[in-house]
């Protein structure tokens, strides 16, 4: 399924969208609408280069420091204050997520895990599928999401809602 959406957003800017499309590309393949990740840098940074989180996360993808390393062992990519290896580190990752969520389920709802594990880590969303009686829906880890220990949640769903909304979607 090709969802093919608009991203709304007073953050929008076409500056890096020939990065998000390409990487997209590369990655996810030609049929991937690279908008989903123009929509997860104004969730994350606002599409701001220089953006730093409380955390430590860093540019336009807000990656941390530790997961831009690791995606560049496989990768030519020098800076993470780079905007363009900040984006492709970015959507490698996102690859890497969506690869691990390959069990059957409607992309939309893959396509939520990826973004929920990007957010809060797999291991949370692992956690949640292990309370749900159909762990492969979004909406059930939502459902129980606010039962697992020591995970803010709330941040996650809403940030996946976000997204969601960026891309003129409901799940």
């Amino acid at each position: 399924m090709k969802i093919v959406a608009t991203v709304d957003s007073a953050a929008f800017t076409t500056e890096y969208d020939a990065f998000f499309q390409k990487y997209s590309e590369k990655y996810f393949g030609p049929v991937f609408d690279w908008r989903w990740f123009r929509a997860q840098a104004i969730a994350e940074s606002g599409i701001d280069p220089a953006a730093v989180s409380w955390c430590g996360a860093k540019g336009i993808m807000q990656l941390m420091p530790a997961t831009f390393r690791e995606v560049q062992r496989d990768n030519p990519i020098k800076s993470i204050d780079d905007p363009e290896h900040n984006i492709v580190a970015g959507i490698c990752y996102d690859w890497w997520l969506f690869s691990m969520w390959s069990a059957p389920r409607p992309e939309i709802d893959r396509i939520a895990f990826m973004l929920g594990s990007y957010n809060a880590g797999a291991g949370n969303i692992l956690k949640a599928q292990k309370l749900c009686t159909e762990p492969n829906l979004w909406r059930n880890i939502v459902s129980v999401a606010k039962f697992v220990p020591s995970w803010k949640s709330s941040e996650t769903i809403g940030y996946v809602a976000k997204i969601m909304s960026l891309m003129s979607v409901k799940i």
